[in-house]
């Protein structure tokens, strides 16, 4: 089974390169921001609490991610493989998704980490909100406290994963087409 947590700050491209790697590679994709946009709009308990965070431009606690991640994966019996699309961002949630993940007696393969500059990164999220209407994406505070928040609670599950030998660098700029092309040679390397 090929299990991929496909990592970066927000704007890295995690969303767009996530449809391409589940193509490729049959994979099913479990985005955090899917499944809490679909909790917020479904008006479920969860959601509703995920949402009072979000707005803040603050992580979702692991709890309320940890259970909607698994009603996830329990909706999915007959997948071959995972991309996790923005989890785990705490070095908690790497250590509950391998919990998870060993018992249904497999692992994730790899992380596979987009590095983006940070003005690179506004950039992005500055034009994602014109075309998306995401509002999260519009206000210039919310989305340096976003870059922050990742800095620094998010990017040190990097260290999680090399210290289990998973870790794979990947350059996340340049044209989406090359960006494809990088994750898809180290993926390859895995088999």
């Amino acid at each position: 089974m090929l299990n991929i947590v496909l990592f970066g700050p927000p704007g890295a491209g995690k969303g767009t390169q996530s449809e391409r790697l589940v193509a490729k590679y049959n994979l099913a994709h479990l985005s955090t921001g899917d499944i809490f946009r679909a909790n917020i709009k479904g008006e479920t308990e969860l959601g509703k609490l995920a949402k009072s965070y979000m707005d803040q431009g603050n992580l979702v606690p692991d709890e309320v991610t940890i259970k909607m991640l698994d009603q996830e994966l329990k909706k999915r019996p007959e997948a071959t493989g995972f991309i996790f699309d923005g989890f785990p961002r705490t070095v908690a949630q790497a250590d509950a998704l391998d919990d998870l993940l060993k018992a249904k007696n497999t692992q994730i393969s790899a992380m596979l980490a987009l590095e983006v500059s940070e003005e690179e990164l506004r950039d992005r999220l500055t034009k994602r909100a014109q075309t998306s209407g995401r509002k999260d994406d519009a206000d210039p505070k919310v989305i340096q406290n976003r870059i922050d928040v990742y800095q620094k609670e998010t990017a040190p599950v990097k260290d999680f994963y090399a210290g289990q030998n998973k870790l794979k660098e990947v350059n996340g700029e340049g044209s989406i087409d090359a960006i494809t092309q990088r994750l898809f040679q180290v993926i390859d390397q895995l088999a």
